[in-house]
């Protein structure tokens, strides 16, 4: 059944297979010598770009840090981040979309207005150090609520509202709540009208649960942060964006999971809250101030803060030629001198000149 074969031929195979494993042995060691060569540079590289991206997502300098310093206040379990400077009568400063608190703290106006006022400015729900729970809905006018509640923790009586962009919709929410008394209103560069808006529409999608969360989840930090100071480029157009600014702003919050949805989420709402605020402009009565840029590339001022002023019947408005959208930074005292204004009219006092 089987071939005969010799003892001297099966010495000879012996050795030809031997010599044929050995050789096998040989290339198999250097196929694995060479793809763990491979995997050893993949594993660099790895590293390296997660150190990237750990020094892109690294905490703010120290500077930076004692600047954020603030407090907060809890309202229904909910910790509402605070900044507190100066004595005197309250001056509450809000913020506008996908910044925060810290902004007025980087422009001067907390320093400046903390020297004879007691100054509050408050990061809105999602924004720097405040949570923005899922389970509610946060219009314009729920954070108006919150902020009244957040003002009457603090024992901050009949405040003085400034508000910049997205915020104006807050201080106006604010004033149309009878039950809440304010000395006035300062408002910058501000949307009162709705309007047929491409960033409206674009961020309706991603504001829904789940589905802008995954979106957002494929976009890496890096991304979001080369975004996120693109955007600033354009907000402070036509000047350039400040050299404090850029060294100072907490881009690492502004480009976090939670204040990329909060912004999300008031952009697909401008719309609909500026539509239920408007009925409310012609029976407020308090003094109001309005300021904004002729250069404004985010909100056109002669639709939204002249329309403004022709409505409201205790305002004043001032348009700042060449100027853009952050006017806190480029027209800071013309800003206090409004503040002024509205706390003397407040008081009964005329305006200083």
């Amino acid at each position: 059944m089987f071939p005969f074969v010799t003892k001297r031929s099966a010495a000879k195979a012996g050795r030809r297979q031997a010599a044929q494993v050995r050789k096998s042995v040989k290339a198999a060691t250097k196929t694995v010598k060479a793809a763990t060569k491979a995997a050893q540079g993949a594993m660099r590289q790895a590293e390296s770009a997660t150190q990237a991206l750990v020094r892109a997502a690294a905490p703010a300098p120290k500077a930076t840090q004692r600047a954020q310093a603030g407090r907060f206040v809890t309202v229904d379990g909910l910790r509402v981040h605070v900044i507190v400077r100066g004595r005197g009568r309250p001056v509450v400063l809000i913020h506008g979309n996908g910044t925060m608190a810290e902004d007025f703290a980087i422009c001067g106006l907390i320093d400046r207005l903390a020297a004879r006022y007691r100054v509050i400015a408050i990061d809105r729900p999602g924004f720097g150090r405040t949570q923005r729970p899922r389970h509610r809905v946060w219009t314009a006018s729920a954070q108006a609520a919150l902020m009244h509640r957040v003002l009457d923790g603090l024992k901050a009586e009949r405040p003085l509202i400034v508000a910049h962009s997205w915020g104006t919709l807050v201080a106006l929410a604010m004033a149309a709540e009878p039950r809440h008394a304010l000395r006035g209103l300062v408002l910058l560069s501000g949307y009162y009208f709705p309007e047929a808006r491409a960033d409206v529409s674009l961020a309706k999608p991603l504001a829904l649960p789940g589905v802008g969360d995954a979106a957002r989840a494929l976009v890496p930090n890096a991304v979001n942060r080369a975004m996120a100071e693109q955007s600033f480029r354009r907000v402070f157009r036509p000047q350039p964006v400040p050299a404090r600014f850029v060294s100072r702003f907490p881009i690492e919050i502004a480009a976090g999971a939670t204040q990329l949805r909060a912004a999300t989420e008031d952009a697909a709402t401008m719309n609909t809250a500026a539509g239920l605020l408007q009925r409310h402009y012609p029976r407020l009565t308090l003094p109001v101030a309005i300021l904004s840029g002729d250069a404004d590339a985010m909100v056109d001022a002669a639709s939204q803060s002249t329309r403004l002023h022709g409505t409201l019947p205790e305002s004043s408005l001032k348009i700042l030629p060449g100027l853009g959208h952050m006017i806190h930074y480029g027209a800071r005292t013309k800003i206090e001198r409004a503040v002024d204004a509205v706390m003397n009219t407040a008081a009964g006092r005329p305006p200083a000149p």
